[in-house]
C-alpha cells in the first residue's frame, strides 16, 4: 500500500485489500472514499468486502465512483458530501490514486 498525503486531512492510495484496513486504521484514517467503479479489473476486491470491514472498524466509508466519463459533477458532489460529512483524516483510494486526487482538486472551488 503506497499512501500519499496530499494536505492535512487527505491521503490517497491506489486499491487497498482487505488486509490492509487495519493498517489503515492504525496510521489514524478515520474514514475512506472508493473513487474506483467495481468490476473494473478482475482482480480487484469489491465495495461491498471493503466497506463491511471498515464499519467493522469504525471507520466511516462511502462510494464515489469515477469511471470512464471522468470526474462528473455528480462524483464531484459526492466527494463534497463525505468531505462535509466524515471525520478526517480520511483515505481516498482508486486503481493508482489519481482519480482521488482529482476529484479532491475539484472539490476546493466549492468548499473554500
Amino acid at each position: 500500500m503506497d499512501i500519499r498525503q496530499i494536505d492535512d486531512e487527505y491521503s490517497v492510495s491506489g486499491q487497498i485489500t482487505l488486509d490492509e484496513l487495519d493498517e489503515i486504521k492504525a496510521l489514524g484514517f478515520k474514514s475512506i472514499v472508493c473513487h474506483r467503479p467495481d468490476h473494473e479489473s478482475p482482480d480487484q476486491t469489491s465495495f461491498s468486502i471493503i466497506e463491511a470491514r471498515a464499519k467493522e472498524l469504525g471507520l466511516e466509508i462511502a462510494h464515489v465512483p469515477v469511471g470512464p466519463m471522468g470526474v462528473t459533477e455528480e462524483a464531484v458532489q459526492g466527494m463534497v458530501d463525505a468531505l462535509d460529512e466524515f471525520p478526517r483524516p480520511m483515505l481516498g483510494y482508486c486503481r493508482s490514486g489519481a482519480r482521488s486526487t482529482a476529484i479532491y482538486q475539484k472539490t476546493h472551488h466549492i468548499r473554500n
